[in-house]
């Protein structure tokens, strides 16, 4: 049985206090039912641990999806993930899979957080699998490897343009520019040709999504490249 650990943000807030932020829902329940579909096991994570924030926005009925309809409306799995365990407590524990599920709230409590560090960048160094959809790349950024290069550096990746943010109607309220930042950190980055479409760059055990619409994509495929394994 494959373990996998979904790691989602507790931040409910943009810096500003003008607009709320959390989980982008879809990021999450496409992996999250894929995985229960084959069985396998799940442990749902967040920084501090406890509740989790969903961004209203990803509940609005132009972007809530079928599954995350059901996901949202099911007390099982919403008491699950208001009852996240901290990085902390399963830092050191073992996981066929990584997968950060995104949202705006992740630019602020991921980037810097030494425990996610730790377990991307020794699940990596371990040749296990390291997925990131959407903002949440943003964690990745400061992860190293134990030579000290940055882990993305030279990695063929994606993640939320800027040119997506200007579409969101948020380049205001977001502390940096995730595009850029990406760059900077020397890695591979491309994107799909029109904004806000599906596209899922895989880099052997690294796979990251560009926006929510590459949920689905992202769950298949990681489902996919797991079952190799």
């Amino acid at each position: 049985m494959k373990k996998l650990l979904l790691i989602v943000t507790n931040i409910d807030m943009y810096a500003s206090g003008k607009l709320r932020t959390g989980l982008w829902l879809s990021e999450l329940t496409h992996i999250y039912h894929s995985v229960k579909e084959k069985g396998w096991n799940i442990t749902i994570a967040s920084p501090k641990g406890g509740a989790v924030p969903i961004d209203p926005e990803s509940l609005k009925p132009l972007v809530l999806d079928k599954i995350s309809k059901e996901y949202y409306e099911n007390p099982v799995f919403m008491d699950e993930l208001n009852h996240s365990k901290s990085l902390e407590e399963v830092k050191n524990d073992s996981f066929d899979c990584i997968y950060l599920a995104g949202g705006h709230g992740t630019m602020y409590d991921f980037p810097d957080d030494t425990n996610l560090q730790y377990i991307i960048s020794k699940q990596y160094e371990s040749n296990k699998m390291v997925a990131a959809i959407c903002h949440v790349v943003g964690g990745l950024l400061n992860a190293k490897l134990s030579n000290g290069e940055y882990l993305i550096k030279g990695k063929s990746m994606t993640g939320f343009n800027w040119f997506e943010e200007t579409i969101a109607r948020r380049k205001k309220e977001v502390p940096f520019n995730l595009e850029a930042a990406i760059k900077e950190r020397g890695a591979d980055y491309s994107k799909s040709f029109i904004p806000m479409t599906s596209y899922v760059v895989a880099d052997k055990n690294f796979i990251t999504g560009q926006n929510p619409f590459s949920s689905k994509e992202m769950a298949k495929i990681v489902i996919r490249e797991l079952e190799k394994v």
